[in-house]
């Protein structure tokens, strides 16, 4: 017997709107199957905001983080730690590896050159400072 779902597409675009605050997922590679999504936190505070991405199993060296204008982008790179010998037999792994990416774009233009970065534990904790808007700037009629 097979299962019957009511097709609702304005509960469908209302979860594709609010999931994930404006945080896409841009590429996988690798074992595209069993690579999660990098799981990110977004926060506002004192004129910056403050991003949390939980990156398990991955070294500092492996990680890149861009900032373009108000858009970020997180990459990072799981590597299998051993190869697997002629001896040896694999029966069961769980473990993945491969590239994983994530692009979102925030609210306000960033300020790349104050930007910091802390990585610990498998978290990725950025500070992304707000850039200060222009001044207006009053032009004299000749």
């Amino acid at each position: 017997m097979t299962n019957i779902t009511r097709f609702d597409p304005f509960n469908d675009l209302v979860d594709d709107l609010f999931k994930g605050f404006l945080v896409r997922p841009v590429a996988y590679e690798g074992r595209s199957d069993a690579l999660p999504r990098i799981k990110v936190d977004v926060a506002e505070k004192n004129g910056a905001y403050l991003v949390t991405a939980e990156l398990p199993g991955v070294k500092k060296d492996d990680i890149q983080v861009t900032i373009d204008a108000a858009e970020v982008t997180l990459s990072a790179e799981v590597k299998r730690e051993k190869e697997v010998t002629q001896d040896e037999r694999v029966l069961h792994t769980e473990r993945t590896f491969g590239k994983v990416s994530r692009s979102f774009s925030l609210p306000q233009e960033l300020d790349e050159a104050t930007a910091e970065a802390k990585f610990r534990d498998g978290v990725l904790e950025l500070t992304l400072p707000k850039k200060a808007a222009a001044a207006r700037k009053s032009v004299t009629i000749q």
